[in-house]
């Protein structure tokens, strides 16, 4: 990742938090990280590199905005290709919701989308672990 991005979405994170009226201090209690590494991401300092999703998530929840705000890119809303069949048979299999099928669909590791339902299925466990969210019901 360039410099130059990394200094962007230091930008973003601190015209959201301003923007909202809390103070950083607030922003890396709220978003559970230290407040000088948010420090480091508002000012563009320390060793320029993107935060991980898991972080852009949790400085998004906090500000009440999407991580693609925060990145600056548009969101995709619909789904750009049909999900590869493995997708669709752990969808089936897991009963997967359509939210969670389009979300995986959009994932691709070195431009290829995972090819083995087991594949798909332990991305979709590693996301929902990361993101706190319930465990997958299984059938």
């Amino acid at each position: 990742m360039a410099k130059d991005d990394a200094i962007a979405i230091g930008r973003r994170i601190r015209k959201f938090r301003e923007e909202k009226g809390i103070n950083a201090a607030q922003l890396a209690r709220d978003a559970q990280i230290s407040r000088s590494y948010l420090s480091e991401l508002e000012n563009g300092a320390g060793n320029h590199r993107r935060p991980s999703a898991q972080v852009l998530y949790a400085i998004g929840k906090a500000l009440g905005v999407s991580m693609s705000d925060l990145l600056g890119r548009p969101m995709i809303l619909e789904p750009t290709t049909k999900p590869p069949a493995a997708l669709l048979k752990l969808a089936e299999e897991d009963k997967l919701n359509q939210s969670d099928i389009d979300m995986l669909s959009s994932i691709k590791f070195r431009g290829d989308a995972p090819k083995s339902v087991e594949r798909w299925r332990f991305i979709y466990q590693a996301i929902r672990n990361s993101s706190g969210m319930d465990p997958p019901r299984r059938g």
